[in-house]
């Protein structure tokens, strides 16, 4: 037994938690640029949903920068050079600023990166369940939509994931538009 676990053939093992951080990271890095260039031409906020370190959000900002992209979190925890002005930082619980956007955004958001799961899977399941809840009344028609956690989304259909992707833990979505699937779905 070496370090509590019994030796195996490495080949053989899950991939370690390193690992799969490295694969989300790839996944979204290369999800968020096919992404940015679906919208690139198309009107309408970004929104941002957890904040965190605020790397995201740079990137966001860097790839799109004369797109309003709002960002959601319960409080600033990012780098001092990656927080958005207060115009679009929307603080509190996101149950209800969430909610509280189909105000304001209603049919107009046509990217969102949703990157709000932890590794308590009880509380993924009852996030999950309410971004999907609230994020359909938001989106515009033929939205994207980027995320960490498995959603149900009526309106939107779920698109493949672009080959270079090694995470099996990344999700994109498309909503429904009036042309419906004349969208292209490969990525």
């Amino acid at each position: 037994m070496e370090n509590g676990r019994t030796p195996q053939d490495p080949h053989a093992l899950e991939p370690t938690r390193l690992e799969r951080l490295l694969f989300r990271l790839e996944a979204q890095h290369i999800c968020l640029n096919w992404a940015v260039e679906q919208i690139r031409n198309r009107p309408g906020p970004v929104f941002e949903l957890g904040l965190g370190h605020g790397r995201t959000f740079d990137h966001l900002r860097r790839h799109l920068p004369d797109r309003d992209i709002f960002v959601f979190d319960r409080e600033i925890d990012c780098f001092a050079d990656c927080t958005p002005d207060e115009t679009h930082l929307i603080l509190g619980k996101l149950s209800d600023t969430l909610p509280q956007a189909r105000h304001r955004f209603a049919g107009q958001v046509v990217l969102v990166n949703s990157d709000v799961g932890t590794y308590d899977e009880a509380y993924n399941a009852e996030v999950a369940a309410l971004v999907s809840q609230n994020l359909p009344a938001l989106l515009a028609p033929g939205a994207i939509v980027l995320s960490d956690l498995p959603l149900n989304l009526p309106e939107a259909w779920r698109l493949p994931l672009p080959a270079a992707v090694r995470s099996e833990r990344y999700y994109m979505y498309r909503s429904s538009c009036e042309h419906d699937r004349s969208f292209s779905q490969s990525a």
